[in-house]
């Protein structure tokens, strides 16, 4: 062999280069990332379908499938954004609740509209109509397993909602709900 030559067949120019193997390497990270959107886009319409068909045992909290229930349940309320969505279902999970069927069994047949005018003084949004439900469905069950329970602010909001509710002869609950195995 002389100096210069390769011992290897091909020659230097037929080897990918860094920049060849980079891009391909990249057009599989997109094919990927394609299929994970499509499979997220599949599973959120899904969840919204299985709640319009009422079939709420079926739907795992997440804040999307919050989002489609409560504009269901208590009209849409454009003003709440993604991220309270996102920490609404994180509560709803540490509370205990594993579906949607759960959440709605805890606050069937309260009227949001009747119960934030009691316990806020005005009709409150979406989200926040949605938590006195919860409140008053599940009464200390809410305040003791709240995530914000070390807050102030969340056991005042809790006792001084609860009070006016119970002032208004309203009765509040002790809804907890059951961990399914």
């Amino acid at each position: 062999m002389t100096s210069g030559t390769s011992p290897h067949p091909r020659s230097t120019s037929d080897k990918p280069s860094f920049s060849k193997l980079l891009a391909g390497l990249l057009e599989i990270a997109d094919h990927e990332f394609e299929a994970i959107q499509k499979e997220d886009a599949y599973i959120r319409a899904n969840a919204r379908t299985l709640i319009e068909e009422r079939r709420l045992n079926e739907v795992e909290i997440t804040p999307d499938a919050l989002r489609s229930y409560l504009d269901v349940r208590l009209g849409s309320d454009d003003r709440i954004s993604d991220y309270t969505y996102d920490w609404t279902a994180k509560i709803l999970r540490g509370l205990g609740f594993q579906n949607l069927v759960k959440v709605d069994e805890c606050i069937s047949g309260l009227d949001d509209d009747k119960l934030s005018r009691i316990a806020l003084g005005g009709r409150g949004g979406q989200v926040s109509r949605f938590e006195v439900l919860l409140a008053a469905s599940m009464g200390e069950n809410f305040l003791k397993n709240h995530s914000w329970v070390s807050t102030a602010g969340i056991k005042r909001y809790c006792n001084v909602g609860g009070k006016k509710l119970r002032k208004a002869g309203i009765t509040v609950g002790s809804y907890q709900p059951r961990k399914v195995e």
